[in-house]
């Protein structure tokens, strides 16, 4: 498996291929799952601690279920690997590391100026996510 075009963690990006979600748990030693469109990704919460990486497919760019996937996992503390892949967009990369992503490999290489820029979009956000940034409503009211 290719390494992602972006990678916004500190460690070394996972090399084992995720096997499919389907076939996970007659996996026992798995550390890489990808989850598609439909999959649930709530399943995988007593295996996080495992898992290095999970890779959420986006075989669409209109079909946002991958960002509720990103979102469960890392409210319920998934601490590895969260890749987007596939038809990852430049509009969508800041959406996408505010609900977990931190890394991407999209189908399509995306311009990797275009895509800094879209990574620093919003200093100031409105919505309360896992990105761990202070909501404008909390720095206003406390």
């Amino acid at each position: 498996m290719a390494n992602p075009q972006f990678y916004l963690r500190e460690d070394t990006p996972c090399s084992d291929a995720p096997i499919a979600f389907a076939d996970f748990g007659d996996a026992s030693n798995a550390i890489a799952v990808r989850i598609e469109p439909g999959d649930d990704a709530r399943s995988l919460l007593p295996h996080l601690g495992q898992l290095a990486m999970i890779d959420i497919s986006f075989p669409a760019f209109g079909d946002g279920r991958g960002y509720s996937s990103a979102r469960i996992l890392r409210e319920a503390g998934y601490e590895g690997e969260l890749r987007a892949s596939g038809d990852v967009l430049i509009d969508q990369l800041s959406n996408m590391r505010r609900c977990g992503f931190d890394s991407f490999a999209p189908s399509t290489p995306l311009d990797e100026n275009a895509a800094k820029t879209a990574f620093a979009t919003w200093d100031d956000v409105y919505q309360k996510t896992v990105d761990a940034r202070t909501p404008i409503w909390a720095k206003r009211h406390g």
